[in-house]
């Protein structure tokens, strides 16, 4: 196949689409967008994503947005059980990637941007009552994400799926961003199993790419 561009940063949405990516062995370009120097601000970028965002997949003329839009295409390119077949998984799939959108990584998201964020891009100090916040979130999904995952190796059984790769993308930043996630013995077994990936652990195209997880 003709190789797609993967336009990235090391941020949390990026690096799970890099890691689907090398997981796959798709036939991806990777390229950086450097933040720090506004390279997601300039018209050449807005022009393949008007939000200004990485990630982004382009694939001749088609753009995708959004990591886990990215990840689904991706693994129905290359053939990959990645994206279930079955409907009713697929529904299963969407289900827990929007649950990690809105409510467990949306506010593990908050506080890596308080604790991990906010240090690189001289944002400041956290918010203390964001933090507050955030953490008694994280907190409350980490229960339901452990409670559903008892008896399961995966979000949806024992296969591996986009799901995984979505709702995991806050955990490589869990020690720097504090995330209180030490009282959830399947939520720690599932954590382990996608960091034994390869992939997830290396997703960046050369071993000299600066992780903000390191």
């Amino acid at each position: 196949m003709k190789p797609m561009q993967l336009y990235y940063y090391e941020s949390p949405n990026a690096r799970t689409a890099c890691a689907i990516a090398r997981h796959l062995r798709a036939p991806v370009e990777f390229v950086r967008v450097e933040l720090k120097q506004g390279e997601h601000r300039r018209p050449e970028f807005l022009a393949i994503n008007p939000n200004g965002k990485v990630p982004v997949l382009v694939d001749g003329d088609t753009v995708i947005w959004e990591s886990p839009a990215i990840a689904a295409y991706l693994a129905q390119k290359t053939g990959s059980e990645l994206w279930p077949a079955a409907p009713a998984q697929q529904v299963e799939a969407l289900r827990w990637i929007h649950w990690g959108a809105a409510h467990f990584n949306r506010h593990a998201g908050t506080l890596f941007f308080e604790r991990v964020a906010k240090a690189i891009f001289g944002l400041g100090e956290p918010n203390a009552a964001a933090v507050e916040e955030a953490t008694k979130h994280v907190r409350n999904f980490a229960k339901v994400l452990d409670g559903h995952l008892q008896g399961r190796r995966y979000l949806l059984g024992d296969a591996l799926s986009v799901a995984d790769f979505s709702v995991a993308s806050m955990l490589p930043w869990k020690r720097a961003a504090q995330l209180p996630l030490h009282d959830y013995p399947h939520l720690d077994e599932w954590s382990a199993r996608i960091e034994a990936l390869p992939a997830w652990r290396e997703p960046y195209p050369n071993a000299d790419a600066v992780d903000m997880a390191a």
